[in-house]
């Protein structure tokens, strides 16, 4: 992993606060040795206050970063997602109230099967989450559960069986909670991630594409706890912002730790735009399945014109945003006969979230997991050649179509904080 900077140009001490501390997975910790004095209440002008930020710029030009990409071919694409956010983010938010989209049956329990764990209690109400009504989940979604609940032993990932208990994006969306998932993180980049290689994210070699996209989960997450503290800080007057429950940092420090082109990761919000684009081309893989299920009536109708927009966009039809598609499918092709790597290490990455300690960290985590492994199946299947789009389960796709959704989220984050 790489390390981060030595300073930040902030308050000496806030500065320091964050340099010191190894990355954090999903939230950041209560008991972490970090927990600074919260910032003033009320909201804050972060981008104005950055010390990357030009405010002469005119916003049509803003970019979410300022680190030179690794890989110019991925620059088109990069522009025609900024330039079709502002018409895709509301449709994403709409899906979002949906049941195909907002709800998913996860094992809550599943123990932790690859790192040593004491018992931790989240300190605040924001980790946990409760099932939904069992009278709100449509019969329909239960029964296509249930009947795709079989898998390939080799596939690319194995999502928990189907029980009675259905969990809600909508009733819990992401947040702060306050919790520290930095040994997930340490597990996932140097165990599951491919190590030795001469490019850790863009060399020759279908295993650096898989760091990459990886990374970009990262950095998407990443984007969601700067977000969150935002909001938090923003809400304060209402009692959101409880100093003992929480470890505060300053989110345009933890922005530019976490995300900036001189923070932990230079490379970070390239590699965000690197997976989204992934996501992109399995959504546009799996148009046909996702119109016969609007047309079934499996998704309602007004869901199925907002859905829709989504697959009618002109972003889908943009042939920039295949580059990410493309350079995994031709370094697979050159070596299909190891895949099998990649389908067992997505496994492992969607498995490994058994280990976070948070209700609610989990809950989006394994979505999220889902999606790219959807995604990373479409793009690539068995033997590099692409998957077969009617063998996907309704939970595959409506994680897919979700974690789009949240990494749309991401990028605007961080247009905003540049």
């Amino acid at each position: 992993m790489r390390l981060p900077p030595s300073s930040f140009a902030v308050a000496a001490a806030i500065s320091c606060l964050a340099a010191a501390r190894t990355s954090t997975a999903f939230l950041s910790s209560p008991s972490a040795p970090l927990a600074v004095k919260p910032p003033p209440l009320g909201p804050i002008n972060h981008v104005a206050n950055h010390p990357s930020s030009n405010v002469h710029r005119p916003a049509s030009s803003l970019h979410a970063t300022s680190a030179a990409l690794h890989d110019t071919s991925l620059s088109p694409g990069i522009l025609a997602i900024d330039s079709a956010l502002p018409t895709l983010s509301s449709l994403f938010s709409q899906l979002r109230t949906l049941p195909y989209f907002s709800l998913y049956s996860v094992d809550m329990l599943a123990s932790c099967e690859y790192l040593p764990q004491d018992l931790f209690e989240c300190y605040t109400e924001s980790c946990e989450i409760y099932p939904v009504d069992d009278d709100d989940v449509p019969s329909t979604i239960k029964e296509e559960d249930f009947n795709e609940h079989t898998f390939e032993l080799d596939g690319w990932a194995r999502w928990d069986m189907p029980s009675d208990d259905y969990y809600s994006t909508l009733d819990f969306p992401e947040d702060y909670t306050g919790y520290d998932g930095a040994e997930i993180w340490k597990f996932i980049h140097q165990r599951i991630g491919f190590q030795e290689l001469d490019d850790e994210y863009d060399g020759d070699d279908w295993k650096a594409d898989f760091n990459k996209a990886v990374s970009g989960l990262h950095a998407m997450v990443s984007a969601q706890v700067v977000r969150g503290m935002k909001e938090k800080i923003s809400s304060s007057e209402s009692g959101a912002l409880d100093p003992e429950a929480y470890a505060w940092t300053d989110p345009t420090v933890e922005f530019e730790r976490r995300l900036g082109p001189h923070g932990e990761t230079p490379e970070s919000v390239e590699n965000l735009y690197f997976t989204m684009m992934l996501l992109l081309s399995g959504v546009k893989a799996a148009k046909s399945r996702l119109l016969a299920d609007c047309d079934s009536g499996k998704i309602s109708s007004d869901g199925a014109n907002v859905l829709k927009s989504i697959l009618s966009h002109p972003l889908l039809e943009d042939p920039s945003i295949d580059v990410a598609s493309s350079r995994l499918k031709a370094h697979a092709s050159k070596d299909s006969n190891s895949l099998w790597e990649a389908r067992m290490r997505t496994r492992d990455l969607m498995r490994i979230m058994n280990c976070v300690q948070c209700n609610k960290c989990r809950f989006h985590g394994k979505i999220s997991t889902m999606g790219l492994s959807t995604a990373l199946q479409l793009a690539v299947g068995a033997r590099g050649m692409g998957g077969d789009v009617e063998k996907v389960h309704r939970v595959e796709l409506a994680a897919l179509i979700t974690s789009l959704g949240k990494f749309s989220s991401g990028i605007e984050l961080c247009l905003e904080m540049q």
